[in-house]
């Protein structure tokens, strides 16, 4: 019996001995895996180089409105953030990209709350404009990036919402201009004072420059745009007049009610600069009729000063009588080295005191170096 064990025992062992107790790896298998993980990895690349976007150290290429990368930067915000923010203020693509260089060239962490505080919105185009003034390559170049960047900052300010001025009269800032109106009866005027609900502004003139007399108790409308361009109204009561610094005012008592005013297309700025301007008139060339006409300059000069500017348009003072719908050449002298020369056309004429008028024109033709110029001016970025 025993000998039958043994040769049992050994027939199974010789039988089992082909048996594999572990399986070997697939190769085929083994090459999958690798591939899948790699592809996983090269997809988180890209997506993350797409959601970088544009970089600190990134040029904008005015010509074709892209970014050429000149070093790598760590991304503050994804490309969804700025998406949104382009929609809400009708941008472009272009602008949308340049936009973007702004914000990474200053490395900005929230662009919406940057584009909720002007102020804090011009401080990184202000690094902007230094940064393009610094990186072009030629005087062209520098002039065709600052028309792009100065008309991307104006499409912002003329957007809703942007503005961030007070409703409050405390806020009103000395020799703000202003309109003082009656009825059908309007009168250009400057805030001396503001102290909660009491105002002190210019004695109102008359066309011919004579003090307007209004009686006390007198209800009245004032009308001004802040430095952000945003406007308001409120109406008032005449207290009576008053002595200041400034000579005469008149002292107005309102509820502190504020009513908003369509916003002003352009920021503009208060300022005194010299100019000097000549009248432009058309000349038909008589070739085509529908050839434009020609333009002719006068060679008599007149003098001004420049009292606030826009891109859109200024005010100018001068001792000279012109007439509405006039055409002008206007020559202002931006510095102490250059001077700047717009085409523009009248709009209205105030008389200014007995002497002098105020003269307020809307520009017809600007051109990029002014443009550049004035804006640069408006916005504060050449201070």
């Amino acid at each position: 019996m025993n000998a039958i064990n043994s040769g049992l025992n050994l027939y199974l062992l010789q039988r089992n001995n082909n048996v594999q107790y572990f399986k070997e790896d697939d190769p085929k298998s083994a090459l999958i895996l690798v591939i899948l993980i790699a592809a996983i990895i090269i997809i988180s690349i890209v997506v993350s180089i797409i959601r970088k976007g544009i970089g600190p150290g990134s040029t904008f290429s005015s010509k074709t409105g892209s970014a050429k990368k000149s070093g790598p930067a760590p991304r503050k915000f994804n490309s969804f953030t700025l998406y949104r923010i382009a929609s809400s203020y009708g941008l472009d693509r272009d602008q949308a990209k340049l936009l973007e260089y702004v914000f990474r060239n200053d490395s900005v962490a929230d662009p919406e709350r940057v584009m909720r505080n002007p102020a804090l919105l011009d401080r990184h185009f202000r690094r902007a404009y230094k940064t393009i003034e610094r990186n072009s390559t030629s005087d062209e170049e520098v002039q065709q990036r600052l028309v792009e960047l100065f008309s991307l900052r104006n499409t912002i300010e003329a957007a809703p919402g942007i503005g961030g001025a007070s409703s409050s009269s405390g806020q009103i800032a000395e020799n703000t201009p202003a309109v003082l109106g009656n009825g059908k009866d309007h009168y250009p005027v400057k805030v001396h004072l503001s102290r909660g609900q009491n105002i002190v502004v210019d004695i109102p003139r008359n066309a011919l420059g004579t003090p307007v007399r209004l009686p006390k108790g007198l209800k009245v409308t004032l009308s001004f745009f802040t430095k952000s361009s945003k406007g308001f109204s409120f109406d008032g009561n005449i207290i009576g007049s008053v002595e200041t610094s400034h000579g005469p005012g008149l002292h107005i008592s309102h509820t502190g009610k504020m009513k908003s005013l369509v916003k002003r297309m352009y920021r503009r700025r208060q300022a005194s600069l010299r100019c000097q301007f000549f009248l432009v008139f058309l000349e038909e060339t008589g070739l085509r009729k529908k050839s434009a006409p020609k333009l002719i300059v006068d060679t008599k000069r007149f003098d001004g000063t420049i009292q606030d500017i826009s891109i859109g348009g200024c005010s100018l003072k001068t001792n000279a009588s012109i007439q509405i719908g006039s055409r002008l050449k206007i020559t202002i002298d931006y510095n102490d080295d250059s001077h700047m020369s717009v085409l523009g056309q009248v709009l209205r004429v105030n008389r200014s005191g007995s002497i002098g008028a105020i003269v307020h024109i809307k520009f017809l033709k600007v051109p990029r170096r002014a443009f550049n110029s004035i804006s640069s001016l408006v916005f504060g970025y050449d201070e």
